[in-house]
């Protein structure tokens, strides 16, 4: 990557969890940020996800706020419920329109587009981006089983990156944890939810909770 070109980030919020998820480690979101101004002119940072807003507490809202603070455009929609074929309560939020349409609006603006997803519905998107003239960077990996990024956007992108060779300079040291504050009788508090296992207390959805 030329330190001199103009980047902009898109990322699948749900996609890169799934990803992460089955390698095993969780994104430093302030380190990806660094990462990727040291490789050239940060021009835009988006994240991507559907929030289910009828929830008393949202295990992504803790994250949400954070991004938003901290250097990233954030874009969220409400979720839709909806019980499939075999009785089971499904939330689907689908963001891929919303990523679609910022990039191609952005594309006068910048030089390099790095799209942090491995589904395969964005091939078209690249595709578009590439007539632009904008040089597109895939984020996701293949070394699992399988892989976690569609071969068609794969061999769409100009270069792939994959998510577990980035581990070392994006990913959040496994020791640097939150401690749970304190309940009344002086014992570590269970967290409210799962959620707050993580570095910024949140979780994205879980697989079989979001119909990406």
């Amino acid at each position: 990557m030329s330190g001199q070109q103009r980047i902009a980030l898109f990322i699948d919020g749900a996609n890169l969890y799934a990803t992460t998820k089955t390698l095993g480690f969780d994104i430093d979101y302030k380190r990806l940020l660094k990462e990727f101004q040291g490789r050239g002119s940060l021009v835009r940072a988006f994240y991507y996800t559907a929030l289910v807003e009828d929830q008393e507490y949202s295990s992504i809202r803790p994250l949400i706020d954070w991004l938003d603070y901290n250097g990233y455009r954030v874009v969220t929609k409400p979720t839709k419920e909806f019980v499939d074929s075999a009785g089971r309560r499904k939330v689907k939020g689908n963001m891929d329109i919303e990523l679609a349409i910022d990039a191609l609006e952005l594309s006068p603006f910048i030089d390099h587009m790095v799209l942090f997803s491995g589904d395969g519905d964005f091939r078209s998107l690249v595709e578009a981006m590439q007539r632009r003239g904008v040089r597109v960077s895939v984020v996701s990996t293949v070394t699992t089983q399988p892989p976690m990024v569609a071969d068609e956007l794969r061999r769409q992108a100009d270069e792939f990156l994959d998510l577990s060779q980035l581990a070392s300079r994006i990913g959040r040291d496994p020791s640097d944890r939150p401690q749970r504050p304190m309940n009344e009788n002086g014992a570590r508090s269970q967290p409210r939810s799962p959620a707050l296992e993580s570095r910024y207390g949140i979780r994205q959805p879980q697989d079989d909770e979001l119909d990406v």
